[in-house]
């Protein structure tokens, strides 16, 4: 479920690989993985817009080695030396197909990393569109992708018309983190924590304030569903 605080370990545990990439094209033949943070210090420079529904995800560097010191003045590799497809090659692909109507778009888990040993799965975002442009140093891939609810059952075709959704910021989580002492509000519990809207998404709650958001476990969050406790 979206907005669950998953530990790293149960990501990839649930994903059925190790995630220390941070892109996973294709996992299974259904679906793929990104890492994201939008933290200070986070290494690459990713952006959440149009009030939280749309990712902006930047493409990863090419590996520290001899041949590169410092990736970081490196343009990010669409291929290997071999000429297969890197990560940000597979997830480019992709991108460039579905806005050209050749395939459907790529769902994406999206897991982010809101604090140390911290993480918050995201929800499922449909990858729309990718492009390249230059930073400071060299050139980056951007991949543009869209919140959606539901698209959790992989074995149904994606939604060509789907409902968008709405990302709680990051600072926002880490605020109510902080607030209710990473337990539930109702039973103090400390696993299985889940970011809940106390006036419900559906009935106008908004997920721009740390005031509309608790922390509930998933027992709690399950008897709750659309109510206001």
């Amino acid at each position: 479920m979206a907005d669950n605080i998953i530990p790293y370990i149960e990501m990839c545990r649930r994903e059925g690989t190790s995630l220390q990439q941070g892109m996973n094209f294709g996992l299974g033949g259904n679906h793929s993985v990104i890492l994201m943070s939008v933290r200070r210090n986070a290494p690459y420079r990713d952006r959440l817009e149009d009030g939280g529904t749309t990712l902006i995800y930047e493409g990863h560097d090419e590996p520290r080695g001899s041949s590169s010191p410092n990736p970081k003045v490196v343009d990010q590799p669409e291929h290997y030396p071999s000429g297969n497809l890197t990560q940000n090659g597979k997830f480019h692909k992709a991108a460039q197909d579905a806005k050209a109507g050749r395939r459907q778009p790529e769902r994406v888990r999206v897991y982010e990393k809101i604090h140390v040993g911290i993480w918050s799965y995201n929800g499922i975002f449909h990858l729309i569109d990718s492009w390249q442009e230059r930073d400071e140093y060299r050139l980056v891939f951007k991949f543009r992708l869209v919140a959606v609810e539901g698209e959790e059952d992989f074995s149904v075709p994606p939604s060509m018309t789907p409902v968008r959704r709405r990302i709680i910021p990051t600072a926002v989580k880490l605020t109510v983190w902080k607030r209710d002492g990473g337990k539930c509000v109702v039973c103090g519990a400390s696993d299985e924590l889940h970011f809940d809207h106390d006036l419900p998404w559906s009935k106008g709650g908004t997920s721009l304030t740390e005031a509309n958001v608790q922390l509930l476990c998933a027992r709690h969050n399950l008897v709750k569903h659309d109510r206001i406790l």
